[in-house]
């Protein structure tokens, strides 16, 4: 008999843990070893307003598994305020939006071998320069 009534305050638990946000983890902001920048150029760099450091084209690549967290936590805007600058840029400056890769290997691998890229990740990888970690 008192298995049947702590069934539903199981079961409703379990909904609660389900649904309570993922514990965010640490954000790794990484270049290139073609590039040095300052932590305060990354959020110019992810919307477009700084291009080139030095005498670097600046290369940003998006993280598909950590892009919400990344805009909330680092760029302070959300999906579809990020879109829509992009796409204005797109239209108004003829620029193209960061190119999105889907994994933390995928981001590590383009990073290395792409001069001038800067992205992000949840694990630092060897071989890179850290800008910042959030």
């Amino acid at each position: 008999m008192k298995i049947k009534k702590l069934l539903p305050l199981t079961i409703t638990l379990g909904c609660l843990l389900l649904s309570a946000p993922v514990i965010a983890g640490d954000i790794y902001v990484i270049t290139n070893h073609s590039l040095t920048i300052n932590a305060a150029d990354i959020r110019d760099v992810f919307i477009g307003d700084k291009q080139i450091v030095g005498s670097v084209k600046v290369v940003p690549i998006d993280n598909a598994s950590l892009q919400n967290e990344f805009l909330s936590k680092v760029v302070k805007m959300d999906a579809n305020k990020y879109a829509s600058i992009w796409t204005k840029k797109g239209f108004r400056d003829g620029l193209n939006p960061p190119a999105v890769k889907s994994s933390d290997a995928e981001v590590a691998a383009a990073v290395k071998s792409t001069p001038g890229a800067v992205a992000y990740v949840s694990t630092l990888p060897q071989g890179v320069n850290l800008v910042q970690k959030f």
